[in-house]
Parts: structure tokens; sequence; C-alpha cells
């Protein structure tokens, strides 16, 4: 039987136990330092066994994931290092950073185990175990930061493991990941909180700003509601890149008031060509960082019944609609109603049958 160790069951450490739970030959094992917690997840039946005993959840496993905040990584991993591993069990953990839990890996020495750093990147506007889906990680990058040291033989397995997730798994070295993670995901978040905490100050003098920041403005900031201490924690993490990162962002917006200040309107309207070109060749359906949000737009007549009307029509063909919000504010914003959905499929069915009802879809 393979045990499977998992320290912190919530969104991500719940939705990879719903992935192995279940399957044959294999137990999975949910450890919280709180009673509650620990009960909470037998009674969703997220878990098999659950305990507060770090040594119990631990021993004897074949796979420990390490679920837990950014911030509290290290101290489990020299925790488990006091332990009695079993020979060729793999720790691996989930964090956004990989750098510094390597590292942190390679000197508190497991002993006959082994350490391979990962990172689903998938995630949710909800947090918690009762947030955790067997769906979450489906067509979802899973990099895996194994040392270059590391005998192929324990990164297979892991692979092989996570092939329960439907994953697409991505092998690089845990540096590298650091600086294009840092780039995609962890500096556009800082760009986020400075752009809000801006606005936020002018707002001060002026309410009118946060009235009129209700469409477009407050669409493109929304990763700026991200959790304060888990994000405290990444950044502080990967300190460094994001050091480069700000710098090299400084020099565009250094390049951007030039532009102004010498009234380069081509200059301008290459960047913008330019950056058009390639977001538009990023892929639009992969889950990434920075979750997707699957939502559409519909004008509809302002009179009583109609929210009611159209959620009726979506819910009689079986679409799960996820929200529906009035549009105060139309700018930047194609449609007065703003329906949201959990995943693609749902969105591509509701854009269908509004169609055929004669509803008017944007996006």
């Amino acid at each position: 039987m393979t045990k499977i160790a998992i320290f912190g069951v919530g969104l991500i450490g719940g939705s990879l136990a719903l992935c192995f739970k279940g399957k044959p030959g294999i137990t999975v094992v949910g450890h919280s330092v709180r009673e509650s917690s620990a009960a909470k997840y037998l009674e969703r039946g997220v878990v098999d066994h659950a305990t507060t005993s770090l040594r119990e959840a631990a021993e004897g496993a074949d796979f420990i994931f390490l679920c837990v905040p950014v911030g509290a990584l290290d101290q489990y991993v020299q925790d488990l290092s006091r332990m009695k591993l079993k020979p060729g069990c793999i720790v691996t953990d989930v964090g956004s950073t990989k750098a510094s839990v390597a590292s942190a890996a390679r000197q508190a020495r497991l002993g006959d185990a082994v350490f391979i750093g990962g990172h689903p990147m998938a995630g949710s506007e909800r947090a918690g175990v009762e947030a955790a889906s067997l769906y979450l990680f489906e067509n979802a990058f899973y990099v895996l930061t194994p040392d270059p040291s590391t005998p192929r033989q324990y990164v297979d397995q892991l692979t092989q493991l996570l092939a329960y997730t439907k994953a697409n798994i991505v092998h690089v070295n845990p540096e590298e990941h650091d600086e294009i993670v840092g780039a995609i995901s962890h500096l556009p978040h800082i760009i986020a909180v400075a752009l809000v905490n801006l606005v936020r100050g002018f707002n001060a003098d002026n309410p009118l700003y946060g009235q009129l920041a209700a469409g477009g403005f407050r669409d493109i900031t929304r990763i700026a509601s991200s959790d304060p201490v888990v994000w405290r924690d990444i950044l502080m993490n990967n300190r460094d890149v994001l050091l480069e990162l700000l710098k090299a962002w400084q020099a565009g917006m250094d390049r951007f008031v030039g532009m102004l200040e010498g009234e380069n309107g081509e200059a301008v309207e290459r960047a913008f060509r330019e950056a058009g070109i390639f977001r538009s060749q990023l892929p639009e359906r992969r889950k990434g960082m920075i979750h997707s949000v699957y939502e559409c737009y519909i004008d509809v007549p302002d009179h009583p019944g109609i929210i009611g009307k159209v959620a009726t029509e979506l819910g009689n063909s079986a679409i799960n609609l996820s929200n529906v919000q009035i549009i105060e504010s139309r700018e930047d914003v194609p449609g007065v109603l703003r329906l949201s959905f959990r995943k693609q499929e749902d969105l591509d069915r509701a854009v269908e049958r509004l169609g055929e009802i004669g509803y008017a879809v944007h996006f």
C-alpha cells in the first residue's frame, strides 16, 4: 500500500488528496495542527485518515506533500529531517517559489528521503478544504524542480503519481522557475497593488476616483485583493529576482515617460502593437499562475425579473452559473450584466444558449 501524507489540506492539498484518494493501492493521510481541521478533512471525505501528529503522518510515507504557506516550508523541512523517514520517500511541496525551499532541503539533509520541489500552477478565488476540487489541476501546468543530482527514478515516480491530477508536468531548475514565475505572476501582483494604492491615495482627496473605478479598473487589478500574508512570504522568498524585475519594469516606465515627454505618438503606438501581438499568441484556455476568469457580458433591458429569467434559462440547460453582477460603470465593459462561470465549458455552453434565445453576448 502506497502511503501519501499531505500537510495542509486546503485548496491545493485537498485537491491533490481528491486526485489520489480511492486509487488502487493508495491511502491518503492528511495532517493539520488543529483537531477541528483534521476532523473536517474526514467529514468531507477528502482523506482516508487524518492526524495532528507530524510524526504519525510522515513516518512510513512513500510521498509527502508540503502544502503549507511558503513562509512555513523551511520549518517543515527541518522537522522532517529529524524524523526517520522511509528510505526512498519523496518529499515535495507546492510553493510558488522554489530556490529557497530547495536550498533548505539541501541543508536539512533528509536522510534516505529525496526532495523534489513542485508548483502546481492552478488556483481559485476561494480557499480552504471546502474549495478543494478533483478537477483543479486538469490541463494546468505542474512544475517540478528536481536537483540535478536527484536520481531519475525518483523524478519518474513523482511524475507518474501526478498523472492522477491530469496536469501537464514540466521540469525546470528552481532558479529558472523563480525567474519566470516572478515575471508572470509575482511582478503583476506588485504592480496591481501599487496601482490600487496610488488610486486609493487620489481617492482620499476626491471620492470620484473610487466611483469611476468600478468597471475596467476593478477588473484589471483584481489580483490586488490576494491574501496579504501569503504574498508577503512569496515576495520575500523571491526577493532577489523581484528586485531585478522591478528595475526592468521601472526602466520600461521611464521609456513611456520619454515617449510622452517627447510627444512620440509613433513609439506609443508601436509599444501597444507589439504588446498586442505577443498577448494574442498566449494560450487562452491553459490554466496558469493567475487563474482564469470565465465570464461574458450581455445587454439586457432594465425591467424586473430579467436576472431571474437569464439564470433560469441557464439552469434549465444544466449550466452552472457562479455569479451575476449588474454593471453600473460601462467604461471598458461591453455589457450591462456580467455572468461568471467556474469552467470554460460552462461559459461556452452559456454563450451558445444565450445566443439561441436572442441575447447579444460580449467578452
